[in-house]
C-alpha cells in the first residue's frame, strides 16, 4: 500500500463550506469532531438574553453535554465570550448536567490562549481547529484538538484543595443524586475492609477519600444522575482491560496524565462485580502507600 499526503486547504477556498453546513456535517455525525461517541440534541438553540448555540452534544448517558460554537477563520475576543456564555447559560438551566465548552475554528490564535489562560480552571473549555482536505471523494473536514482544559476544571484527581471543598448535600442536589451518593457509600464501605478509618471528601469537581483527616486520593468517585464515576489509580494493564471488558464495565480511555482507570458505574455494578471493585480499590490504596510494586494481577 503506498502511502500519499493529502492536501489541506483554507476553507475560505470553498465559498460554499458555511458555518451551516459545518453545523449539519457534526450533526450528522458527532463523531467526527473526535471527542468520543456523542449524540446530536439539536442546533441553534435559543439563549437567555439574546442569541443563538450553534451545537448541543451529549455522552451516550447524557451525563455530559458539549456546547459547541463554531467560527470560520480565527478565533476572536467576542467569539469567545459568547462562547463561554452559552456553556454558563446551559449549565445553570442543567445543573445535574456536567458541561464542556467546546470552541471550533479555522486558528485558534495565540490572543485565544493569553484570554483563556485566565480562565483555565473556572472554565472547562475545548478548542478544536478545523480544515479541509482533498480527497478522491470530494472535499473533507478534519479536526484538530489544540486545547483542552476539561480535565482540570473537572479535577485533577490530586490531593484536596482546601477552598474548593464543598459537602454531600452539594452532591446530592447540584451534581449528583441521592442514589449516586448512596453508591459513593458503598465504594467507601469496601474500603472500610483494609482501611476503616476512611472517609469520604467532597471538593466542588471530585469526592476523594481521606483517612484520619489526611486526603489519600488512591481513587476518585464524581456522582452523576445516574451513573457513579469510579477512578481508581491503577497503572495500565492489557489483562486488566479485558477483564474489566468481559465483565461489561462501561469505560472511558485510560487517563495517563493521572495513571488512573476510569469507569461508570451503575448501582447493578455494585453487586455483581464487588469483588473485582474491593481488588481495585486495595491495589490502588497499597500503591498509594508504597506497599504495592506497580504489577496489578487480578484474579
Amino acid at each position: 500500500m503506498k502511502l500519499h499526503s493529502v492536501p489541506v486547504v483554507p476553507l475560505k477556498s470553498f465559498p460554499d463550506i458555511t458555518e451551516a453546513k459545518i453545523q449539519n456535517s457534526i450533526a450528522d455525525d458527532p463523531a467526527i469532531i473526535g471527542l468520543g461517541p456523542l449524540v446530536y440534541i439539536g442546533r441553534e438553540r435559543a439563549q437567555t438574553g439574546g442569541g443563538r448555540l450553534d451545537l448541543l452534544l451529549s455522552d451516550e448517558d447524557d451525563e455530559l453535554r458539549f456546547t459547541v460554537e463554531i467560527q470560520l477563520g480565527r478565533t476572536d475576543p467576542s467569539h469567545i465570550i459568547r462562547t463561554i456564555e452559552y456553556w454558563d447559560l446551559e449549565r445553570r438551566q442543567n445543573p445535574g448536567i456536567d458541561h464542556i465548552a467546546v470552541i471550533v475554528a479555522e486558528e485558534v490564535t495565540k490572543r485565544f490562549y493569553n484570554v483563556i489562560s485566565l480562565l483555565s480552571e473556572s472554565v472547562p473549555l475545548i478548542a478544536l481547529q478545523v480544515a479541509a482536505i482533498k480527497t478522491d471523494q470530494g472535499i473533507g473536514l478534519i479536526f484538530t484538538k489544540v486545547h483542552d482544559t476539561a480535565e482540570l476544571y473537572f479535577g485533577s484527581s490530586e490531593d484536596n484543595t482546601p477552598e474548593l471543598a464543598t459537602d454531600r448535600s452539594y452532591w446530592e442536589k447540584k451534581r449528583g443524586s441521592t442514589e449516586t451518593i448512596e453508591m459513593a457509600d458503598a465504594i467507601l464501605d469496601l474500603i472500610h475492609r483494609f482501611s476503616p478509618n476512611a472517609s469520604l471528601n467532597y471538593n466542588k469537581h471530585y469526592i476523594g477519600v481521606q483517612i484520619d483527616g489526611v486526603s489519600k486520593n488512591f481513587v476518585t468517585l464524581r456522582a452523576q444522575r445516574k451513573l457513579l464515576r469510579f477512578d481508581p489509580k491503577i497503572p495500565h494493564s492489557v489483562e486488566l482491560d479485558e477483564k474489566i471488558e468481559d465483565l461489561g464495565l462501561l469505560t472511558l480511555p485510560y487517563d495517563k496524565k493521572h495513571s488512573a482507570y476510569r469507569m461508570k458505574l451503575r448501582r447493578q455494578d455494585l453487586a455483581s462485580h464487588e469483588q473485582l471493585l474491593l481488588e481495585l480499590l486495595e491495589t490502588a490504596f497499597n500503591l498509594r502507600e508504597g506497599e504495592g510494586n506497580g504489577s496489578v494481577n487480578f484474579a
